[in-house]
């Protein structure tokens, strides 16, 4: 449930090539993604972090905290659902890696608050090769297989798998 080294590093390179000014990260569990992320914030920049289990919190700020990052990230609590669409923000990057059975969700409530030629990681794309089961019944792996062929169906982004882990799907908003 957490990012390891190889994909902190990741998330960390891509953006600093980014560089963004407004992060959104979906799903923050221990923090540790969302800290790789704030290490290529533009100087102002600000990112926002989205945890539906209230008893994260507590623990992923004290890292925050050790980093020094706790003015640039900004926790919330809560269904991500519901709180997105009362952002008023236009991200330069959004890491989606929460609840699998929403991932189709989440593309639909943030890509028009993703800026063009914007980017979107999408986490657990190939889900431990769970994606290429013919039929499943497991509405997790649903999920993740009903968001991978929406994409493929988009016309307004570009999009390349990344077999890191257990799968990225980078994803640029044309401009």
């Amino acid at each position: 449930m957490t990012s390891g080294h190889l994909q902190g590093k990741f998330l960390e390179m891509i953006s600093q090539m980014i560089s963004p000014e407004y992060i959104l990260e979906i799903g923050t569990f221990t923090g540790y993604s969302a800290i790789c992320l704030a290490k290529g914030l533009k100087p102002e920049g600000k990112l926002i972090t989205i945890e539906i289990n209230d008893e994260l919190t507590a623990f992923a700020h004290s890292y925050f905290c050790r980093c020094g990052l706790e003015e640039r990230i900004t926790q919330l609590t809560g269904n991500a659902l519901q709180i997105i669409p009362g952002l008023d923000i236009m991200f330069d990057l959004v890491f989606i890696d929460g609840d699998k059975r929403e991932y189709t969700e989440y593309y639909r409530q943030i890509i028009e608050k993703v800026k063009p030629g914007g980017f979107i990681l999408a986490d657990n794309v190939l889900w431990g090769e769970k994606v290429l089961e013919k039929e499943t019944t497991d509405p997790q792996t649903k999920g993740i297989i009903d968001f991978n062929e929406m994409i493929m169906e988009e016309k307004n982004i570009e999009n390349v798998l990344i077999p890191v882990r257990d799968g990225l799907m980078l994803i640029r908003k044309k401009a």
